[in-house]
């Protein structure tokens, strides 16, 4: 990692989100020593506190979408939190609260990219493709929505977040650990051309050759963008979520995917999303992300000699 100083942003809300209690998240974090943890590889970790917006109302789908304005509110709030500690050269950390978040924090990152020039790369690690739109999705809920959003697929309120759309495009992401897509994503994700290795694709080739795959191309000039869902892990060891679905990354899996990214030293922000402490054992779900965070800064059970590749 080239940035020593780290932020971490609470966003306490579960607007997008089918199931109540990720808005309990962060403090989930803190409560199992996220900061403390990085602090100890020598960073400087600034805790921003929690951003403050608009209440769950716990409404019904209204054309598509539940929660389209609080859902927004909770965006542009992050978006500009975000851009500001990138800007302040801080590396970061939004502690969420749901996926539909990583609106906010990724069109931030994409503005941030597109004025210093640099090469966006973001790893979405998820159960889910979040690629559906209001045409698609029987809820509405739009933690199922982000990655369309940021393609520019929805609701102006979300795409214009940033004031560039579409914020990102397909070829900046890369999605891993796929297991759960509901019918209309399968076209959608074919016709933008969206990179996904999903589950049945690690069983194949593994998890070394998937991350491989995922992060060729990363070089000095890429900012690398994390987008942690936990329920990207398997539910036997993170039960911590509102929407599991079986059959996830085992616990090396997980930590292989964090080492290898910090192999490249080019992490530059981080999402945590979707921990449901209701839904909890004893904060093991976060206390797992946790782990999985201190291999993204460099954990390893040697010291290893870093390959770099031409």
């Amino acid at each position: 990692m080239t940035n020593r100083n780290v932020s971490l942003i609470g966003v306490p809300t579960d607007v997008g989100a089918g199931v109540r209690g990720a808005s309990m998240g962060p403090e989930a974090l803190r409560v199992a020593g996220l900061g403390r943890a990085i602090a100890a590889f020598g960073v400087d970790v600034l805790d921003c506190g929690n951003l403050s917006g608009p209440n769950n109302p716990e409404l019904p789908a209204v054309n598509g979408f539940r929660h389209l304005a609080e859902v927004a509110a909770w965006n542009t709030i992050l978006h500009e939190a975000v851009y500001a500690e990138l800007h302040g050269g801080r590396l970061p950390i939004m502690m969420g609260g749901d996926h539909c978040l990583a609106i906010g924090s990724i069109s931030a990152v994409a503005r941030y990219c597109r004025e210093t020039g640099k090469k966006l790369r973001i790893l979405w690690f998820d159960a889910h493709a979040d690629l559906n739109t209001a045409t698609m999705t029987p809820s509405g809920n739009i933690h199922g929505m982000p990655v369309a959003c940021l393609c520019g697929h929805g609701p102006e309120t979300l795409t214009r977040i940033g004031g560039h759309v579409p914020a990102m495009l397909p070829c900046d992401i890369r999605q891993v650990g796929i297991r759960s897509v509901d019918e209309g994503e399968k076209t959608f994700l074919r016709e933008l051309g969206v990179e996904v290795f999903d589950m049945r694709y690690i069983d194949e080739v593994g998890m070394r050759a998937v991350m491989e795959q995922a992060l060729a191309g990363v070089d000095e000039n890429t900012h690398l963008h994390v987008s942690l869902d936990v329920d990207f892990l398997d539910p036997t060891i993170a039960p911590g979520v509102g929407t599991t679905v079986r059959g996830g990354p085992t616990y090396r899996e997980a930590e292989l995917c964090m080492e290898m990214i910090a192999d490249t030293e080019q992490l530059a922000s981080l999402d945590i999303v979707e921990l449901n402490p209701a839904l909890d054992h004893r904060n093991m779900t976060a206390e797992l992300a946790v782990d999985l965070v201190e291999s993204l800064f460099g954990k390893s059970t040697l010291m290893r000699m870093h390959r770099h590749t031409t």
